[in-house]
């Protein structure tokens, strides 16, 4: 009763000095919109750092897409480099990349770090054959971090040779895992940064500042007019690994962002005046105040209705549970559906009875911390057990009913039921899983690419048995496929696939790949293009080994060749028997019966003595032959490398009293690094066939010369060049390595070295050529397989 009376009087009191109760009010209401306002100006600060956040994001994004196309532009451009390290095509190329990449000012091709290929060539020359790795110790070691990462990086900004300030973008090439030089990029830094959008930001708000480490001194150096600011500007910064940059965002100080809440302070301090105005008003009309009372009273009421309604025909379960007991206090007609029970039925239950007995613990932590007022709410998936035993798989909601800081009392749960769809998921892993696992048993690598980049999306593990690599090696590089290509097969099949894109049709090609192990396999794939809405929108195929098949047919060729020669030298040595022993049986059938019919023993012994001499020709005749037989039917030659240099040395002691004697000049130009995989024996006979030859058929007005020089052209090739006598090639060129043949006259001349020579050359795989010209010298080639 006195706390009734004491309410009452200080009731009174109100009614009956309503303009101090007004200017209470009024007081109370400018505070609290002082604090509102206050609490305004932080979020127009926070919303001045999220638009700022959303701007670096989109220069984020607009600089990746930018070094993301420079990337693009620097991998195709480092394509055009054929299997010999040389570009093929780089004009054309370059020229495509510079209209579809305007942002680029030149690329350009770096080998060993120095730059010999630019395009365009025009207001770019200064920059032709520049050494990157000689350069300033920053941008040497940026060139240097590239080719160590094996990974493009931007450097820069940086003063350019060819005039002004621009970023350079070095993608390191190797080729054989042995580093070729850079495929380079050239972007003008206002270029860049008008790209990015730095320049579009409205004026007289922020301002940027872009800086970078330098790698060389290791402090940071900046590259934009340098920002004006207060201590209580608004600052952002975002970092771009690729060149090591940081991008800062600031407010400057004419941007003032309480202004626009002043006006709604002021408008509020008077809607505060004019609150305790009408308060006082209020205050003298009780009898409305009450009525008012009345109406918000009946307004609670009908919420509650709307409540109760809700929370009983909601479509999802809803339950109020004690949170220090458990008991389940009130529970809605759909989740009595969901777990079977009737509403008395669960009233009568805890929550934890409901749970599946392995998920009793799921959550605790979780309910723990919203109990400690960590968190708000928390959502879980867990199970619960239907009144029939099955399980019901549902999302979890939990969400406190008592008010922060003070004891818990209860709280809501809303219950979920994703059954179905849980089974559903089930359902389609297993099924992923099974067709994983039939595509595995294909006795090929199944996969499927992007068909204009040819990054691939999908690869079968029957990859690590063809080629070694696991689907996740293979995956981790998106030119994983390019970098493993055979070298000699890389350009001719990249154009290929270039050729079929867009091409709706199936296609079937072979080329080579390298394995984890450095084995050379031969893949046939097979190719199908993926269409949707009449474009092409990937490519899958199986790649299938057929090593075997190569080895195979390259056995067969290979045989096939063996059997040709040896028919072709077959069919020349019978033609020489038939030839050369022809002459001789000849000659002894001659003289024999010349013998015969001699008429004294002096024309006799005559006789004889030449059946002798025919005789000693036909037995050197048959050594010859011999020494054919050898060498054309010796398939298992004993191949070893040898030093080519030391072999002529050798050649060159064995004929030192005829190069004495003839005053020859050699001039050895074989280097000694030079290796050669021959058979000793035939190397020896080679070079003393040749050299030999040079020295004997030397012109008689003037000393032999004999040069002998070794170069790489698709092979190895030895050149003996010498300033002898010659000879006539129309006359004689088509019999000079015949046996026998002899076009000099020179009575020691028996057309049998470099018969012999030509064959050991041919056993060995390699072949020999001839220039000459009569009176001025000849040149023999040797060509090494």
């Amino acid at each position: 009763m006195n706390l009734e009376k004491k309410l009452s009087s200080s009731t009174n009191i109100l009614f009956k000095r309503p303009k101090v109760t007004g200017a209470v009010i009024s007081l109370l209401l400018i505070t609290l919109i002082l604090y509102i306002a206050n609490q305004r100006y932080q979020m127009v600060k926070d919303d001045q750092r999220l638009e700022m956040n959303r701007v670096l994001n989109v220069v984020r994004y607009n600089v990746d897409q930018s070094l993301k196309n420079s990337y693009t532009a620097a991998l195709t451009l480092g394509l055009t480099i054929s299997g010999d390290g040389k570009p093929r095509d780089f004009e054309l190329v370059a020229e495509q990349l510079i209209q579809s990449n305007p942002n680029l000012q030149a690329v350009e091709l770096v080998p060993d770090g120095v730059i010999k290929y630019i395009y365009p060539l025009k207001g770019n020359e200064a920059a032709l054959n520049i050494n990157v790795f000689k350069l300033s110790k920053e941008i040497s070691l940026e060139a240097k971090k590239a080719v160590e990462h094996r990974k493009m990086y931007f450097a820069g900004p940086m003063k350019l040779k060819q005039g002004g300030v621009g970023i350079v973008g070095r993608m390191p090439l190797f080729f054989d895992n042995k580093f070729w030089g850079f495929s380079a990029v050239v972007i003008k830094l206002d270029i860049f940064l008008k790209e990015a959008g730095v320049r579009e930001v409205a004026k007289g708000r922020y301002a940027f500042q872009l800086s970078k480490i330098n790698p060389a001194t290791g402090m940071e150096e900046f590259f934009m007019p340098k920002i004006q600011t207060t201590p209580d500007a608004v600052k952002e910064s975002v970092t771009f690994s690729d060149g090591n940059w940081k991008l800062y965002m600031m407010s400057i100080p004419s941007y003032k962002p309480y202004i626009k809440i002043i006006l709604p302070t002021i408008f509020a301090i008077f809607l505060a005046g004019l609150s305790g105005f009408l308060v006082s008003l209020v205050f003298k009309r009780p009898a409305e105040l009450e009525q008012l009372v009345h109406v918000q009273a009946s307004r609670l009421l009908e919420n509650e209705l709307k409540f109760k309604t809700i929370f009983d025909q909601a479509a999802i379960g809803i339950m109020e549970v004690d949170s220090n007991t458990g008991d389940l206090l009130h529970v809605n007609s759909r989740l009595c559906k969901i777990l079977g029970y009737s509403a008395e039925e669960l009233e009568s239950k805890r929550f934890q009875m409901l749970s599946h007995p392995d998920d009793l613990d799921n959550g605790l932590n979780y309910f723990e911390r919203m109990e400690n007022g960590e968190i708000s709410e928390f959502e879980l998936l867990k199970r619960y057990l239907h009144q029939d035993g099955t399980v019901v798989w549902a999302n979890l909601v939990i969400t406190p009913l008592w008010h922060p800081g003070t004891k818990p009392t209860s709280h809501i749960a809303i219950v979920e039921d994703v059954t179905e769809k849980i089974e559903a998921e089930r359902i389609a892993v297993e099924y992923r899983q099974r067709i994983e696992s039939l595509i595995n048993t294909i006795d090929g690598i199944v996969w499927e690419a992007n068909p204009f980049t040819f990054e691939f999306a999908f690869v079968s593990e029957k990859s690590k048995d063809i080629l070694g690599y696991s689907s996740e090696e293979w995956l981790a590089s998106p030119t994983f496929w390019l970098d493993h290509i055979h070298p000699e097969d890389r350009e001719y099949r990249l154009h290929y696939c270039y050729s079929f894109a867009d091409k709706l049709e199936q296609h079937d090609f072979e080329y080579r790949m390298i394995a984890k192990d450095g084995r050379i396999v031969w893949l046939r794939d097979i190719v199908n293009v993926v269409i949707s809405q009449g474009k092409v929108v990937m490519l899958r195929g199986i790649m299938i080994d057929i090593s075997r098949n190569k080895q195979a047919e390259k056995d067969l060729n290979h045989s096939f060749d063996l059997v040709n020669e040896q028919n072709k030298r077959l069919l020349n040595f019978s033609y020489i028997v038939s030839h050369n022993l022809r002459s001789h049986t000849s000659n002894i059938q001659s003289i024999a019966a010349l013998i015969e019919s001699a008429s004294s023993n002096e024309e006799r012994n005559e006789m004889v003595a030449l059946l002798k001499t025919v005789s000693n020709s036909l037995n050197e005749t048959l050594l010859n032959l011999n020494k054919v037989v050898n060498i054309q039917t010796n398939i298992n030659v004993i191949v070893e490398p040898l030093e080519l240099r030391e072999y002529i040395n050798r050649t060159l002691d064995v004929l030192q009293d005829q190069i004495v004697l003839k005053k020859a000049r050699i001039i050895n130009r074989v280097s000694e690094e030079v290796l050669v995989n021959y058979n000793p024996a035939y190397l020896e006979s080679i070079l003393l066939n040749f050299i030999f030859n040079a020295i004997r058929y030397s012109h008689p007005e003037r000393s032999p010369i004999i040069e002998l020089s070794c170069a790489m052209e698709s092979q190895l090739v030895l050149k003996i060049k010498d300033n002898g006598i010659g000879m006539d090639l129309e006359k004689h060129g088509a019999e000079l390595f015949g046996m026998y043949k002899t076009f000099n006259g020179n009575a020691d001349s028996r057309g049998v070295g470099l018969f012999i020579s030509k064959n050991q050359i041919d056993a060995m795989g390699g072949k020999v050529t001839v220039e000459s010209e009569f009176g001025t010298g000849t040149t023999f080639t040797i060509f090494f397989k």
